[in-house]
């Protein structure tokens, strides 16, 4: 049994996790407040220019009618033998099982297309970290006698798959530029026909106790506005238990407020944007309206992706540290208890001595 001055300074060494836990959690609910504004703020943007390129296919004719080729090859659809798969992590630990939801997900999507070959792009330095240790990278050379856009050789593949490229600080500080390079990189991957499909996986949030793990089609694009979700993994009855009591102590609203009220309506009204059965006098031929929205909508995919992600991190990682401060709390009772009971002990094995030796006179 552990002596008494071991269970204090055990005490005190739990006290100061707790400390630690503590104000990790009320950081990560900050953190999530302003994460859950900056998502919810883009939705409007997405469901209206999905409502534009929804009204410009019913308006023009996706097909050439000269050629009869499709009239942008984002929108052509072949067989899958070459997918590129885009993994949205976190950046940082202390997050419960996160990061090893992503991780899972993705290897169980592997093991499901073990006929194909697979590009990994990831966003996240836990992304990186945790697919380095397990895939080879792929190798690259800057060709002179290149393709006309100047983008760097393949050489052979060491492997069926490969990890292509890594983006360790892109979440930090998520910006339109960042994410405009790799949705353009992507489309370019597609249209060159480099690859068969584009897929992300990333933590979706609607809410602290409504997220979900899901596997998103993005390329090729078949019905705008509408996602392609190929599968999802949704929280446990216990975890939503867990989140709600983090949420709650944290101050944290479960509900939609007013912001996520006043951005449903903006939404909605988005939607209906270019809904009206009249005709449009388009300036520029329908290839060159294509070439410019359709990249545009991959990268607003792109960027809803990241934005939910990281909002369903600092929930996470709020959710885990209220988890770790209760377990720190508890642990502090027990080695009260147990140091009380030592000390008790302590004395009455004196006072039996005591008693004893006046006995013995």
């Amino acid at each position: 049994m552990a002596s008494i001055l071991d269970l204090r300074r055990r005490i005190r060494s739990v006290k100061n996790t707790r400390q630690i836990t503590r104000a990790f959690k009320m950081i990560a609910a900050a953190k999530l407040r302003r994460a859950q504004e900056r998502a919810v703020s883009s939705r409007p943007f997405a469901a209206m220019l999905a409502s534009i390129l929804d009204s410009f296919k019913r308006r023009i004719e996706v097909y050439d009618p000269e050629t009869g080729e499709i009239r942008h090859p984002l929108l052509k659809t072949r067989e899958e033998q070459h997918v590129l798969v885009v993994i949205v992590a976190g950046d940082k630990g202390f997050a419960g099982a996160f990061n090893a939801n992503i991780l899972k997900s993705t290897l169980n999507f592997i093991s499901g297309n073990h006929e194909k070959q697979i590009d990994i792009e990831t966003i996240g330095r836990k992304g990186r970290d945790l697919f380095r240790r397990r895939f080879p990278a792929a190798r690259f050379e800057q060709n002179g006698n290149g393709e006309e856009s100047g983008r760097p050789e393949r050489q052979q593949r060491s492997g069926r798959i490969e990890i292509i490229g890594d983006h360790p600080t892109m979440l930090d500080r998520i910006t339109l530029d960042d994410v405009r390079a790799l949705g353009e990189e992507i489309s370019a991957r597609y249209a060159h026909e480099e690859i068969d499909a584009a897929y992300l996986i990333y933590n979706e949030f609607k809410s602290v106790i409504s997220q979900r793990v899901v596997i998103e089609r993005v390329l090729p694009i078949i019905e705008f506005g509408q996602r392609e979700i190929i599968e999802a993994q949704a929280m446990s009855p216990e975890e939503r238990a867990r989140a709600g009591r983090a949420a709650m102590t944290a101050g944290v609203s479960t509900m939609p407020g007013e912001l996520e009220a006043a951005m449903k309506v903006y939404e909605d009204e988005a939607k209906k944007f270019g809904t009206a059965e009249v005709d449009y006098i388009y300036e520029q031929s329908p290839r060159e309206i294509l070439d410019a929205i359709l990249p545009l909508y991959v990268i607003s995919q792109l960027n809803h992706a990241f934005l939910e992600s990281v909002a369903a991190e600092q929930a996470a990682r709020m959710t885990a540290m209220d988890s770790a401060t209760n377990n720190a709390s508890d642990l502090i009772d027990k080695y009260t208890l147990s140091m009380n009971r030592a000390r008790q002990a302590a004395i009455t094995k004196e006072i039996i001595e005591i008693v004893s030796g006046a006995a013995a006179i």
